[in-house]
């Protein structure tokens, strides 16, 4: 059985097979449905369906933007653990999101996150949320992750 992030020790492998074992049962990312959809050597591509009580505003129901930041956060949180191969604890330190359009009512948002450079206590990330196009971004997204403990590992 998998274990979950929390149950990981620093420095244990990590398989990206893993995610879809723990995805959508634990924590905040278990609330919000978030699924795991696909990976590669350093991205993760994650899942939001579309649900009324994840709405930002009852009369267009278009999907609030917090539900879409953690999909971000995830995705690019966990490219860092695939890139590295292995379990990580780190943090957000920043995540910019930069916002083209609203999630049309009732479409799934696909989130994928890509590590692009990692150093002993940094991990950088870029990643993009769409409806199914990637060529028609709903946001793109920029930000760093700072290693939690044993900066000198």
């Amino acid at each position: 059985m998998s274990k979950a992030p929390a149950q990981m020790d620093d420095g244990e492998r990590f398989d990206p097979a893993q995610i879809g074992a723990f995805m959508g049962r634990y924590g905040h990312g278990g609330m919000l449905g978030i699924a795991y959809q696909d990976h590669g050597p350093d991205w993760v591509s994650l899942k939001l369906d579309w649900r009324a009580d994840l709405v930002g505003d009852d009369d267009t129901q278009i999907l609030a933007s917090g539900p879409i930041i953690s999909l971000m956060d995830m995705a690019t949180s966990l490219s860092i653990w695939t890139k590295l191969g292995q379990f990580r604890p780190h943090a957000t330190m920043d995540l910019r999101v930069d916002y083209m359009r609203p999630s049309p009512p009732g479409q799934t948002v696909i989130g994928r996150g890509e590590c692009y450079h990692v150093t002993r206590s940094i991990g950088f990330v870029r990643g993009l949320a769409h409806n199914g196009d990637p060529a028609d971004p709903l946001a793109h997204v920029t930000g760093t992750f700072i290693r939690t403990q044993d900066f000198g590992k």
